[in-house]
């Protein structure tokens, strides 16, 4: 198995199609040895995340949404918000939501490193 690490500038790249291209790296379809209840995929390093470019009117119409279980608690942030704050939660959030929801998923994040 290979733990090499793979780096990807982001700078003028669009956010899904880099972000599809990372899940797949996570994953380790890329790789010969490939087994879809293992964990073989390569360390992803992102840089220059904050130049990520945006296609359409994402930037100021998308919203993520979570519930608190509390009546009520529905709590709601703009896209631009988060991307100014933290532009690497919104990139982590992309990639795992195209991951496949399993025991998996977690032990694959903590391959992904991050850098603004």
């Amino acid at each position: 198995m290979s733990d090499d690490i793979i780096t990807i500038d982001a700078t003028n790249q669009p956010l899904g199609r880099l972000a599809s291209r990372v899940a797949l790296l996570l994953q380790g379809k890329n790789l010969p040895e490939y087994v879809p209840n293992k964990v073989v995929g390569n360390k992803v390093k992102v840089i220059n995340i904050s130049k990520i470019k945006l296609t359409g009117k994402k930037f100021e119409n998308k919203v993520y949404k979570r519930h608190t279980g509390y009546l009520g608690h529905l709590k709601e942030i703009k896209f631009k918000e988060l991307f100014e704050k933290r532009p690497e939660e919104v990139f982590k959030k992309v990639v795992q939501r195209m991951l496949p929801k399993n025991r998996l998923l977690d032990k694959r994040l903590k391959k992904l490193l991050i850098e603004k």
